[in-house]
């Protein structure tokens, strides 16, 4: 077999694609302006799964605390990391506990586990406080309206504007995009308008940030064995959101209702209830990191 390391100069570029999904409150009864806005072609409740209820439970795992939510005969099942945005109505940052009232927001086109209670990865967790504060969770247009022509947003000079990684955006950078906005009040106006005291941009830069991540670590920490290229299977998953369990023999690595189950020194792998093959077997070929070909990266887990 043969094996070298390289540390190439040019960074190597994967293209993950991604979809921006306009985000809509769900609403009964629309008037006849908001009937007439284009932008609305479904029910939002087909593109963004809202979660209702009290804590009732709560089970810790080592990346994972898994939050039990009732209301009335409902029973869900939310997975909370440290990447998700947990805050309560006034835009603080807050710790879920046992008692408290949420609203989370999950993408719809996120993968989901086919088990019941339905379990989902929320976005976005609201925790409700008896303080004056309201949050809207949807997507804005180019002139910061939201996409039922409810709200429309004035940006002012004391409103925190950040993107999901805490990090300091601009005016500019809102528009067109999915949006969680913090307000205390609005004009009774239609749209009402208001003036938030925070705004945080779901779908920024930082996807292309992960993006430019994972590039890095395939451009400079990677062998090559027999002719194809392998790369550091744990880091890169992880990095993109899957939870990875060491089997002794290799992994399993999965989220939402995807699994894969990788076996050093062997090219087939398991891909949820099916076999998949590589072209070449994962390895342990530096310490304790398992390196995979980088295709499975490319075409299984982007």
């Amino acid at each position: 077999m043969n094996m070298k390391k390289f540390a190439s100069a040019a960074m190597t570029a994967l293209l993950f694609g991604s979809v921006v999904i306009p985000v809509a409150s769900a609403k009964d009864n629309p008037t006849e302006k908001e009937q007439q806005v284009p932008q609305i072609q479904i029910d939002p409740v087909h593109i963004f799964n809202t979660t209702y209820g009290t804590i009732e439970k709560v089970n810790s795992s080592e990346n994972i605390t898994y939050f039990t939510v009732k209301d009335g005969d409902q029973t869900n099942i939310l997975e909370i990391t440290k990447d998700t945005l947990v805050f309560d109505n006034t835009g603080k940052k807050v710790d879920i506990k046992e008692g408290d009232k949420i609203v989370a927001y999950t993408f719809a086109n996120k993968p989901q586990k086919l088990i019941y209670p339905p379990q989902f990865n929320p976005d976005v967790v609201i925790v409700e406080t008896k303080e004056a504060g309201f949050v809207e969770v949807d997507y804005f247009l180019e002139n910061l309206t939201n996409t039922y022509d409810m709200l429309k947003l004035s940006i002012g000079e004391n409103t925190e504007l950040l993107n999901t990684k805490g990090e300091k955006v601009t005016a500019k950078d809102l528009t067109e995009k999915n949006l969680v906005v913090f307000y205390t009040a609005s004009t009774k106006s239609i749209p009402a308008q208001t003036t938030p005291s925070k705004v945080i941009v779901l779908d920024d830069e930082s996807e292309n940030t992960v993006d430019a991540e994972i590039a890095k670590i395939i451009a400079t920490d990677y062998y090559e064995v027999d002719g194809t290229k392998m790369v550091p299977l744990r880091l890169i998953a992880e990095k993109l959101g899957y939870t990875v369990e060491s089997t002794g023999r290799g992994a399993i690595v999965s989220k939402g209702n995807l699994s894969y189950t990788i076996t050093r020194g062997e090219k087939m792998f398991g891909y949820n209830k099916a076999l998949r093959p590589l072209h070449a077997a994962p390895a342990l070929l530096e310490g304790n990191k398992t390196y995979v070909p980088v295709e499975f990266v490319e075409e299984y887990l982007k």
